[in-house]
């Protein structure tokens, strides 16, 4: 990424999650820590799906990554008591420890089998259409998980999940310049990957 591309992005995504959001994480945190057990399920509603999402960008399995976010809850569930607000965002905190599972499980298991549920459909789009376009999405996962888990992640973050630059390398516990050399190596792995179909990417997405 070049230093223009870089300054746009930075300037187009916030370099930290609101304000007023990260205060709302605090203080349901707080309220968790009092016993209040609806405080936990507003917080599951905040972060279960984004955790979700991003397991499942970097597995390609959607149980396995079900699985990864429940796990993090209970890490968390157990991180409450001890919880500083203030400090590191949920947030981050919630998705370092996701990324973190990612990489383990898929460390332990060379192969995982994509996740071939279909995307949401559009009942009055032409099949074709939607065929192709959901086999260009398929491709994609596919080029997506075949990254070193450390680039897929990186890529996960900043494109699919919406976090900045900065905020991705302060998941991934790597400085900015990193993480830009992560994203750089797994986009050049991905066009490469999907050089046969990129006419096909170009003319759908």
């Amino acid at each position: 990424m070049n230093s223009d591309e870089s300054a746009r992005r930075e300037t187009r995504d916030p370099v930290a999650p609101a304000g007023h959001a990260a205060a709302d994480d605090d203080a349901l945190v707080r309220r968790i820590a009092a016993g209040d057990s609806s405080a936990w399920t507003q917080l599951a509603q905040r972060h279960l799906a984004p955790l979700v999402a991003l397991a499942w960008r970097i597995l390609g399995d959607r149980a396995e990554a079900e699985d990864v976010a429940q796990e993090v809850f209970v890490r968390l569930l157990a991180k409450v008591p001890a919880w500083e607000p203030g400090g590191a965002a949920l947030r981050t905190w919630l998705s370092r420890v996701a990324i973190n599972l990612c990489i383990d499980r898929r460390r332990a298991r060379r192969t995982t089998p994509l996740d071939d549920l279909p995307e949401p459909r559009d009942p009055t789009a032409d099949e074709a259409v939607v065929a192709r376009r959901f086999d260009m999405a398929r491709k994609v996962r596919a080029a997506l998980h075949k990254l070193p888990e450390r680039q897929g992640a990186a890529l996960a973050l900043v494109y699919y999940q919406g976090f900045s630059n900065r905020e991705a390398a302060n998941i991934l516990e790597v400085s900015v310049d990193a993480l830009e050399s992560l994203l750089s190596r797994g986009r050049r792995a991905m066009k490469a990957d999907l050089s046969n179909v990129a006419a096909d990417l170009l003319e759908d997405w």
